[in-house]
């Protein structure tokens, strides 16, 4: 199948495919949209059943990327890199040299980040063959991780579904459930945690398992199990794709509103979640934080209390387009998507000035 034919395909200017015999590199990046600025997105790293597996990944994350950045009220543009490979077992420092050998191919065009199956670490060894990686800055609230940002992002994504589904401002007594208890999803958790929500989670890791229920109390489950629990809320922290025709019918929740990219596996499922009375978050609003973060780190003048009170402003967009939705009738995948594409289809991002990430009326 062409590149250009695949379902996933969406005008992406580039699509990049590399192979490093020496080091057992196989990588792909992807480039959807540079009108606002340059592309920047995480390298993932993960063992993907086949190539076919990692290039729709790649190409749904890219474009997921292009629409976060503008919906976040930032001058980047959509990108994104998969790594074919288990992170745990086929990471080198030799691989990730040659990551960045790679990266350096697009002369700018793509930066990248620290995502799934990889750390600040790893970027820091990406970052000896290339200038071109993100999430470094030492001066950074959390030495250039950006997975907490993201992670208190979605925190205030989430209350506000709450406050919209339910009217309810306090956390407290909300039980939710968490697919995927990572660097996002655990401190995602803690943070509800802290709230005084009550938390079941399922993880593919058992010591990530182990982790929630020995320091947050959380009740585990197994991954099939999640779908199927009667709680107010589901948090998706993991991989994409997971809200599809059998899942959506078992689900017993309220709301949807997590860290996962590209969760719904079709764009007809945020119709039929809307159907069932499920409210969505969108997840690239939602789980903008880290690259509101990155983005700072980029600009070298970080500040954490902006960059906190730039991430608190997802708040502010989920309820508009919340709002919208429910005065339009359209669903709020279909809402953030029309706002997110006029702002980078007109080369120009509202409010840019004052990088407000809030959504006109």
């Amino acid at each position: 199948m062409s590149v250009f034919s695949h379902s996933a395909y969406d005008k992406h200017e580039q699509v990049a495919f590399y192979q490093d015999a020496k080091s057992g590199l196989k990588a792909i990046i992807a480039v959807h949209n540079t009108n606002l600025g340059p592309s920047l997105g995480g390298c993932r790293m993960w063992p993907y059943v086949d190539d076919g597996e990692a290039l729709n990944d790649v190409l749904r994350l890219s474009r997921g990327m292009t629409y976060k950045s503008a919906m976040a009220g930032l001058r980047l543009g959509g990108g994104k890199s998969v790594i074919i490979g288990d992170p745990r077992q086929d990471k080198t420092p030799e691989l990730l040299r040659a990551m960045g050998e790679f990266i350096n191919t697009l002369n700018g065009r793509y930066i990248t980040a620290e995502d799934s199956g990889t750390s600040v670490a790893d970027m820091r060894v990406i970052g000896e063959t290339t200038e071109y990686v993100s999430g470094l800055f030492a001066g950074s609230e959390y030495g250039g991780d950006p997975s907490p940002s993201t992670a208190y992002g979605v925190f205030v994504g989430l209350k506000a579904a709450a406050q919209h589904r339910w009217g309810k401002t306090d956390l407290s007594g909300l039980k939710v459930s968490i697919q995927g208890m990572g660097n996002v999803g655990f401190r995602l958790g803690k943070l509800l945690k802290e709230a005084g929500a009550e938390l079941f989670v399922t993880d593919i890791f058992q010591d990530n398992i182990d982790r929630s229920v020995n320091e947050l109390g959380a009740i585990a489950v197994t991954a099939e199990e999640i779908f199927d629990l009667d709680v107010d809320l589901f948090a998706p922290c993991a991989m994409g794709a997971i809200l599809d025709d059998d899942t959506i019918a078992r689900l017993k929740v309220g709301a949807v509103a997590g860290a996962a990219n590209n969760q719904l596996a079709e764009e007809r499922h945020a119709e039929v979640l809307r159907e069932k009375g499920v409210l969505y978050a969108p997840d690239y609003v939602i789980n903008a934080g880290g690259i509101i973060d990155v983005y700072y780190q980029q600009q070298g003048d970080y500040d954490a209390t902006e960059v906190r009170a730039h991430i608190e402003e997802i708040g502010n967009t989920m309820q508009e387009v919340f709002e919208r939705a429910d005065n339009t009738g359209k669903t709020t995948a279909h809402v953030a998507d029309l706002i997110a594409e006029e702002r980078f289809g007109h080369h120009s991002v509202p409010n840019a000035e004052n990088r407000s990430g809030t959504v006109a009326a």
